[in-house]
C-alpha cells in the first residue's frame, strides 16, 4: 500500500530492527524450553506485562509475529528515509505509574508535549478576502476563550466551566482503570477469602461515587447519552461542538448522534503528560521508540523477546491447566502462565483448543463489535500544509498550529453524522473526518531537513463496502485521493508537496496489526463491553475459563488507546496466582 514518490531522498539505510532483534535473542541464549511465563504479542500491553512479571522475580518470555516489537505502537519507514508511527502516533493514556516502575526515561524514553494541540480551520467562502476562521485551542483557558468567543462568547464563559466538569468526571474513573474490576464471581460464589479480596475492588467505585456527589446522575448522562445530547447541553456554536465531539467518534463505529458516545470522548481526555492533565504529546522516534523503551526495561531485568516467532496455539495438559503454547515451526515451549495480548477473538477462538473453553463462552466473543471506521494513512510530504486559515511563515518553519491534531470536516456535528451515514451504507464517507497530525514539526528526527511526516487518521470507511466488495488497490487509492482532495480545500498545494504515502484500510489494519475488523481497541468502547463485560461478563478480570490463561491487551479492562493499564494489571493477577500457587 505504500507508493513511492519522486524521489527526493537518497535510498535509506537498512532498518535498524533487525539488529535489535538479533542483540535482544543473543542477550538471553537464545530460547529456552520452559519459562514461568510466556507473553503472546509484543504490543505495548505484552511489553508492559512482561516487564512487570520480570521485575517480581516471574521469567518471562515473549512471542511476537512480526519482524519488529510495539504492535500498533510502532515505527516504520516505509519510505526511504521517512519514519512513520504507522499505526497508533499520539501519547497521553500511559498510566503515569508506567513511566516511573518501568524507568522508562531512564531507558530513553523522550517526549514532545504539544501546546497549543488542537486546531480546526474552517472552509468559509465568499469571505471577501479575509482569512478564514480557526479554532486554536491549548492549555491557555483565557486564549482558548478568546478563541472561542469568535463564534460565541456564551460558549467562552461556558468553556471553563465544561473543563472542570469532564475533569471531575475523569478523576473518579481514574482509579478504576488500575485494578482489575469487581469479580462478581467470587463475590457469589467463591471461597470466604475470594470473596474477601473481590470486596477489596469496590473500593475505587466506592471512592468514584465520593469524588461524584450529588452530581452523579449528571454524569450518567454522559456516559449514556449522545454527545450531541450532552454539548448541546454546554455550547451553542457547531466549530466547537463538533471538535470537542471528535474525541467521541474518533475509532469508532459510532456517529455523535449514538447513545454512549459520551464515554468515548471521556476516555480520550482522562489521560496526561508529565504532570499535565489531558496533555498529548509526540514521541521522540515515533511511538515505537516507547515500546523499544519498555522492553529495554523489561530485557534489563532478564525478559526474553523473540520476534518473527508465531505462537500457532495454546497447550493444554489432560486436568485442563494451561502448560505453554506451541509455535508455528512446531517448537514446544512450556510454562505456568499464557498471557495474551492479541484480541479475545485471535486469543479464544484461533490459539486456544475449543474444547477446553465453555460454549457460552466461546460464543460471546465470536459476538464481539468489532466495526472499524478507521483508515490510516501515512504521508510524506516536502513542505508544510500551509492552510487558509493559518497560512505558513515565509521561511516555512513550523507554526504553533502545525503540531497540534489538525481537525478537517469538522465545522458541524452534522459532518460527522452524515460521514458515519455513508458508513452504514457500505460507502466511504463522501466527507472523511480527518485527524490530521505533523510530528515532525516537534520531531525532526522523523525526516529529512525541510521534509515532514503526515498521519491521517480518517473515518468512516466500512470492512466491507457496499455489495459485499472488498477493498481492492483501486478502492484504496480511490478513498485516499478524496481524502486528499479535501486536505486541499483547506491548504492548497497540498496534493504537489506528497512525496509517498501508505493507506492502511480496516482490512489492512486488521491483516498487519491483528487488529480485529481493523478495530484500534479490539473490540468497541460501547458500554455494554466495558468494565464488567470486557471482553464478556463474569470474566473480565483478565483470567477466563481455562486455568493459567490471562488475556492482557486492548481487549480486556479498561480498554484500548496506548495505555499500558490492561498489561499492568494482568501482571499483578498473574503474579497473585503463581504466588498461590
Amino acid at each position: 500500500m505504500a507508493a513511492s514518490g519522486r524521489g527526493l531522498c537518497k535510498a535509506a539505510a537498512a532498518s535498524p530492527f533487525p539488529a535489535w532483534r538479533r542483540a535482544h535473542s543473543e542477550a538471553r541464549g537464545g530460547l529456552k524450553p520452559e519459562y514461568d511465563a510466556v507473553v503472546i504479542g509484543a504490543g505495548h500491553n505484552g511489553l508492559v506485562a512482561a516487564a512487570y512479571l520480570q521485575r517480581l522475580g516471574v521469567n518471562t518470555a515473549i512471542f511476537e509475529t512480526r519482524h519488529v516489537i510495539g504492535g500498533a505502537a510502532v515505527t516504520e519507514e516505509i519510505i526511504p528515509e521517512f519514519k512513520f508511527s504507522r499505526a497508533s502516533y499520539l501519547l497521553s493514556l500511559l498510566r503515569p505509574q508506567i513511566y516511573t516502575d518501568l524507568e522508562l526515561k531512564k531507558h530513553g524514553l523522550r517526549l514532545h508535549l504539544r501546546n497549543p494541540h488542537s486546531f480546526t480551520p474552517m472552509l468559509e467562502e465568499g469571505a471577501g478576502g479575509k482569512v478564514p476562521r480557526s479554532l486554536l485551542l491549548g492549555t491557555d483557558m483565557a486564549e482558548n476563550q478568546k478563541q472561542i468567543a469568535q463564534f460565541s462568547r456564551k460558549d467562552a464563559q461556558a468553556f471553563p466551566r465544561y473543563e472542570e466538569f469532564m475533569h471531575c468526571l475523569a478523576l473518579a474513573i481514574d482509579p478504576l482503570l488500575d485494578v482489575a474490576p469487581v469479580d462478581m464471581a467470587a463475590f457469589q460464589r467463591g471461597s470466604l477469602l475470594q470473596r474477601i479480596r473481590s470486596l477489596s475492588t469496590l473500593k475505587p467505585l466506592l471512592k468514584a461515587g465520593r469524588i461524584l456527589g450529588a452530581q452523579l446522575p449528571r454524569y450518567y448522562e454522559v456516559l449514556t447519552a449522545p454527545i450531541t445530547k450532552v454539548l448541546d447541553q454546554w455550547f451553542e456554536s457547531e466549530p466547537l461542538k463538533a471538535t470537542l465531539a471528535t474525541d467521541a467518534v474518533i475509532g469508532a463505529m459510532t456517529s455523535p448522534r449514538t447513545p454512549g458516545s459520551g464515554y468515548v470522548l471521556l476516555h480520550h481526555v482522562m489521560g496526561g503528560l508529565e504532570g499535565t492533565p489531558g496533555a498529548w504529546g509526540y514521541v521522540q522516534g515515533g511511538m515505537g521508540a516507547l515500546s523499544d523503551a519498555i522492553a529495554r526495561s523489561a530485557t534489563t531485568h532478564g525478559a526474553s523477546i523473540f520476534t518473527e516467532k508465531t505462537v500457532a496455539k495454546v497447550q493444554v495438559n489432560s486436568e485442563g491447566c494451561v502448560q505453554g503454547v506451541v509455535l508455528e515451526d512446531g517448537t514446544e515451549v512450556r510454562s505456568k502462565a499464557v498471557l495474551s495480548s492479541t484480541s479475545p477473538q485471535i486469543t479464544f477462538l484461533k490459539l486456544t483448543p475449543q474444547e477446553w473453553l465453555p460454549e457460552e463462552f466461546v460464543e460471546r466473543i465470536s459476538q464481539l463489535d468489532t466495526r472499524s471506521p478507521v483508515t490510516k494513512i501515512n504521508v510524506a510530504v516536502d513542505r508544510l500544509p500551509s492552510f487558509l486559515a493559518a497560512p505558513n511563515a515565509p521561511g516555512g518553519q513550523p507554526l504553533p498550529h502545525h503540531q497540534c491534531s489538525i481537525h478537517l470536516n469538522c465545522e458541524d456535528t452534522l459532518l460527522l453524522h452524515q460521514a458515519f451515514e455513508d458508513a452504514m451504507d457500505g460507502l466511504p464517507s463522501h466527507r472523511p473526518v480527518i485527524e490530521l497530525c505533523i510530528p515532525s514539526s516537534l520531531d525532526p528526527t522523523l525526516a529529512p531537513a525541510g521534509c515532514h511526516v503526515v498521519s491521517l487518521f480518517t473515518q468512516y470507511t466500512p470492512y466491507t463496502l457496499a455489495g459485499g466488495k472488498a477493498w481492492d488497490e483501486q478502492e484504496r487509492n480511490a478513498y485516499a485521493d478524496r481524502v486528499f482532495d479535501c486536505i486541499e480545500a483547506y491548504a492548497p498545494g497540498f496534493k504537489d508537496s506528497v512525496v509517498g504515502r501508505d493507506i492502511l484500510t480496516p482490512p489492512d489494519l486488521e491483516r498487519i496489526f491483528g487488529l480485529p475488523g481493523g478495530n484500534i481497541f479490539h473490540c468497541a468502547m460501547t458500554l455494554d463491553q466495558l468494565y464488567f463485560a470486557r471482553p464478556v461478563p463474569l470474566h473480565s478480570g483478565y483470567r477466563c475459563p481455562l486455568q493459567g490463561l490471562y488475556l492482557c491487551g486492548s481487549g480486556a479492562h479498561p480498554g484500548g488507546g496506548v495505555m499500558g493499564a490492561a498489561g499492568r494489571n494482568a501482571a499483578h493477577v498473574v503474579f497473585g496466582d503463581l504466588k498461590s500457587m
